[in-house]
């Protein structure tokens, strides 16, 4: 009983009081009341690509729409080629294509709420790293129709979560708000990143750890992360997403 205790007061304090101040300050935020009345047009937040001549690749993250923006962002990959004058935009969706491709502006809005760059990487960096993304994309298991599952996973976060994983040229991990990021490709348990930085235990994005030089040290519970970034000091709030100290 005092181990059961223990664990109710944790839960409690770590994951349950963090989501219950974002959806009471979600409920106070002025947003959309359907997909048809939100703004999906660009934010400018990425530059020009005609003003970037070298390869980039941007991770991007938005809030989600309706309620369930108080607690999970929706997350997608940029790409820019070398001398292109055109970003591609990559991500996975619930309807239509599961795998899209520039179906919105690089930057757009996600329901009306504003990107940010979650991750970067430009020049030569960029493009060595470019033909291992796209393999990556090419190769996640969950790309078919029927193959969303907007929680536990896989979802949107999964898909670039696996991107990440399989490319750590990237060398970031998506917020914490990101649910679904801990759904595994192919359904398994456990991963280790291709160069061993980080290694992951999750029960189909129910409940699992993620630990190393990338993640930190992370607890999932039911598609919400809360842990430490050491190499870049931050907390890692359910809901909230990073506070850096």
């Amino acid at each position: 009983m005092r181990y059961l205790r223990i664990a109710t007061i944790f839960i409690t304090l770590v994951f349950l009081v963090p989501m219950a101040a974002a959806a009471g300050w979600w409920a106070t935020v002025d947003r959309p009341t359907s997909w048809r009345s939100a703004n999906w047009s660009s934010s400018g937040l990425l530059p020009s690509p005609e003003q970037e001549p070298d390869a980039a690749i941007y991770v991007l993250a938005a809030r989600t729409g309706g309620f369930k923006g108080a607690f999970a962002v929706h997350s997608w990959i940029v790409l820019k080629e070398p001398g292109a004058n055109r970003y591609e935009r990559y991500e996975k969706v619930g309807w239509g294509t599961p795998i899209r491709r520039d179906a919105y502006d690089a930057d757009a809005a996600w329901y009306s709420n504003r990107p940010w760059v979650v991750a970067k990487l430009t020049g030569q960096n960029a493009e060595a790293a470019m033909p291992k993304i796209r393999a990556a994309i090419a190769s996640y298991p969950f790309s078919h129709r029927g193959d969303y599952r907007i929680w536990p996973g896989p979802n949107s976060n999964s898909f670039v979560a696996h991107v990440m994983r399989e490319v750590p040229d990237i060398d970031a991990v998506l917020p914490p708000n990101a649910v679904g990021r801990d759904y595994l490709a192919g359904g398994t348990w456990f991963a280790v990143d291709p160069d061993g930085r980080d290694v992951h235990f999750s029960l189909f994005g129910l409940v699992g750890l993620s630990a190393g030089l990338r993640s930190g040290f992370e607890i999932h519970l039911l598609g919400q992360t809360a842990g430490v970034d050491f190499l870049h000091p931050a907390l890692k709030i359910p809901a909230i997403g990073r506070v850096g100290i």
